[in-house]
């Protein structure tokens, strides 16, 4: 490595210095999209006006138990599985598509449930959900 010692630093710089130009640009490009948001922040729409309301019922919900011995609830009254049938067509025959929420316990056999659920598709009951605490 030589260096030169001397008076040859007469020599004028060549290139242009552009990071004072790079930052200016970059200023006045933040002002330009600052600006342009505020004076158009949304697309004007014409939308149509309407006064219809949702009246949605409430669902209707079933509340259908096994116990651990296999017995059947309906809410908290103990039913058989043909009276379980008979009240799952009524409901169908009402013309409303009830919930049925199934509470199994866990000791319980899985025949029964499977039996439960059986019986409300045949009777035409496609909403059912499990129950657990």
């Amino acid at each position: 490595m030589a260096f030169e010692l001397g008076d040859q630093d007469n020599d004028g710089m060549n290139e242009m210095n552009l990071i004072p130009l790079i930052d200016i640009m970059l200023v006045l490009m933040i002002i330009f999209l600052v600006t342009a948001t505020v004076l158009n922040p949304t697309v004007p729409l014409d939308l149509p006006k309407t006064s219809a309301s949702v009246n949605e019922q409430p669902p209707q919900v079933l509340q259908v138990s096994i116990d651990s011995q296999g017995d059947i609830y309906w809410d908290s009254q103990k039913i058989s599985l043909e009276e379980l049938q008979k009240r799952f067509t009524d409901e169908v025959a009402k013309g409303n598509d009830p919930q049925v929420h199934l509470r199994a316990d866990r000791e319980g056999k899985y025949d029964m449930v499977a039996q439960v659920l059986a019986t409300a598709s045949t009777a035409g009951l496609s909403k059912i959900a499990f129950v657990n605490e």
